[in-house]
């Protein structure tokens, strides 16, 4: 088991490096513009907006559960957020709320004994533990990354 420092930690480095396997979210972030950002170079599939989003909102998720809020998954529409408009100024508040939910999550992580790690979580699906949902949130951002990488360069 990983100390909450460890994961704390890790979950900064999600954002900012150095992961081992390559770029953290905000380095593969960094130079995306809000057209290519909205742009949806794979038919049906979630734009990078859409993606930045989604993960902000997991971590947001993660965080209120940590509280004891017993936070159900959210509909579609709150899961995977569109911007109303492509603007440069709702890029970067996009960009924003992720980095503020991973850094808000990595302090909510920090304030917890080791011993929390094995508590359980309230959620209304499967049940699992504090570490488990951390780890999950550090893995859905690395997951979702690779993703946008993908995006950034199926783009002319």
């Amino acid at each position: 088991m990983d100390s909450v420092t460890g994961l704390a930690n890790h979950i900064e480095r999600t954002l900012d490096g150095p992961m081992w396997h390559g770029p953290a979210l905000l380095e593969i972030l960094n130079g995306v513009s809000p057209d290519a950002a909205a742009a949806r170079p794979v038919p049906g599939g979630h734009t990078i907006w859409e993606l930045v989003l989604h993960t902000a909102v997991w971590a947001e998720i993660a965080r209120a559960r940590l509280r004891g809020d017993a936070v159900e998954s959210p509909p579609p529409a709150e899961d995977f957020p569109a911007p109303a408009e492509p603007t440069a100024e709702q890029w970067a508040a996009a960009i924003g709320r992720l980095d503020q939910s991973y850094r808000d999550l990595a302090r909510a992580v920090s304030r917890l004994s080791d011993g929390d790690l094995a508590l359980p979580i309230p959620t209304a699906g499967a049940p699992h533990t504090a570490e488990h949902m951390i780890r999950g949130v550090i893995e859905h951002g690395t997951y979702h990354g690779g993703q946008i990488a993908l995006l950034k360069r199926a783009r002319p």
